[in-house]
């Protein structure tokens, strides 16, 4: 009996020991699982947080044209913001902007960016206090660099900076070329050339000039322009503009004399009577079959020359181009500004607008305008950038850069005359041509609307030579 129960004893420990070993075994092996839990519970690691973009407003007229506005908005906006880790420009269509504008800026908002027509507009909006001046980004984004030695004088107002100008035109001749290749007549470079010429061309039984105005008698500023800056001469020009001299100079009688003596002659289309009534197609089809020899115009006009050279035209034609002629023989290029940008003074990263005018304006976008069929800002361009477009198209816009850069520029009507004396000059020198006035009456005339402008302070901004 003591044996059984001893074997018992024995029994119960031998099964005790071995729970325990069993149990004791059990719990090292979860103690791994139990590790791996607590790693799949570790806290996610944290998300980089992106900064805000800081947001400017840029408007766009919708009357522009679908083409300029889609270039602006489809183009510039998002051409922009994706390059751009810190700004991002909001940009809109708005029907009437510059009226839009004026309204919102008269209660303290309107957008960022600020275009208008041109540096007249900047002095009106410059003079009430709703600009910003930019001298101080001047030097921060390199615009002294970038832009035409005489184009940051334009957007001056009172001594400061308040506007970078856009849409930079001039005018040009144009020339029928196949027309002067069978004559074996050559480009006149100098004023005395162009009336010999002209001669020689009315000779031979053909216009010298496609020339008209009875669609747009503003035209009329583009010859009175060109013969006062290439005849007289763009310094004496600029003497008038600044009060130095008076527009009824002896060289001045000159220059309004000659091209008086052209229109007497019936160089412009064939006569007065023609001038006065034919509509632009009829003279650029004159233009481009060989009727006429010769046209006067600006850069704006290159996008519709193919509707009336080559296969489209029905002729089997071509074009070339030269500068205006001048009595010196030196190229000269009448500039013209057709809008600018500003800075809404209410705008609240000044900074931020500056970056996105600098991308704006620089040498690759800007080369992206012209492809557009667009004129360029007042900056330095590079004809291998201008790929796409008219190799002639390219050729004047490195050429009026490479004469801004010697000083060589003109002075067009609508960009630096005030508006009363731009007004007069168009409308009154058709009373020269039908003999109702002298060019020195005419003059005399100008002078004393000039002087009333002169002395109110209504004369935009002027190019320092």
């Amino acid at each position: 009996m003591k044996k059984i129960l001893l074997w018992l004893v024995v029994l119960v420990v031998i099964f005790s020991m071995v729970g325990l070993f069993t149990l004791s075994s059990c719990k090292k092996e979860a103690a791994p699982e139990e590790e791996v839990a607590v790693e799949e519970e570790a806290a996610p690691a944290e998300e980089e947080v992106v900064p805000e973009k800081t947001k400017i407003t840029f408007w766009v007229d919708s009357m522009s044209g679908a083409p300029f506005v889609n270039m602006m908005l489809a183009e510039l906006v998002p051409a922009f913001n994706d390059q751009s880790e810190t700004i991002e420009v909001e940009g809109t269509a708005i029907t009437n902007m510059m009226g839009a504008a004026r309204t919102a800026l008269v209660g303290g908002g309107g957008p960022d960016v600020l275009n208008t027509g041109g540096p007249s507009m900047v002095i009106e909006l410059a003079l009430a206090d709703q600009l910003l001046p930019l001298d101080e980004f001047v030097a921060e984004f390199g615009w002294s660099e970038l832009f035409f030695p005489w184009a940051l004088d334009l957007g001056k107002v009172e001594g400061k900076l308040y506007s970078l100008p856009d849409s930079c035109e001039t005018l040009v001749l144009y020339y029928n070329k196949t027309l002067f290749e069978e004559k074996g007549w050559t480009p006149p470079t100098t004023i005395d050339e162009l009336m010999i010429l002209s001669e020689e061309i009315a000779a031979a039984g053909i216009i010298p000039f496609a020339q008209v105005n009875a669609e747009f008698p503003q035209c009329n500023e583009w010859f009175v322009g060109e013969f006062l800056n290439h005849v007289a001469g763009p310094e004496k020009v600029y003497e008038a503009l600044t009060g130095q001299c008076r527009w009824d100079d002896p060289e001045f009688v000159q220059a309004i004399e000659l091209l008086n003596e052209v229109q007497q002659n019936g160089w412009f289309q064939g006569g007065l009577d023609r001038y006065w009534s034919l509509t632009f197609d009829e003279s650029s089809t004159s233009f481009g079959n060989g009727d006429a020899a010769m046209h006067i115009e600006g850069t704006w006009a290159i996008a519709g020359l193919s509707d009336y050279f080559g296969e489209k035209a029905g002729n089997n034609n071509d074009w070339g181009w030269v500068p205006m002629p001048s009595t010196t023989g030196e190229p000269i290029f009448d500039i013209g500004i057709g809008s600018t940008w500003s800075i809404n003074k209410n705008a609240a990263n000044p900074s931020a607008v500056a970056e996105f005018m600098s991308y704006y304006f620089s040498p690759e976008f800007q080369a992206r305008v012209v492809q557009n069929g667009f004129p360029s800002a007042p900056v330095y361009l590079k004809a291998e950038a201008l790929t796409g477009i008219d190799p002639r198209q390219a050729e004047i816009a490195v050429a009026l850069g490479e004469a801004s850069e010697a000083g060589n520029y003109g002075y067009t009507l609508w960009t630096f005359w005030p508006a009363k004396s731009d007004t007069y000059m168009w409308q009154e020198i058709d009373k020269v041509w039908s003999g109702e006035i002298t060019a020195k009456q005419y003059l005399e005339g100008l002078q004393e609307v000039f002087t009333e402008e002169f002395e109110a302070g209504e004369v935009p901004p002027i190019p320092a030579r």
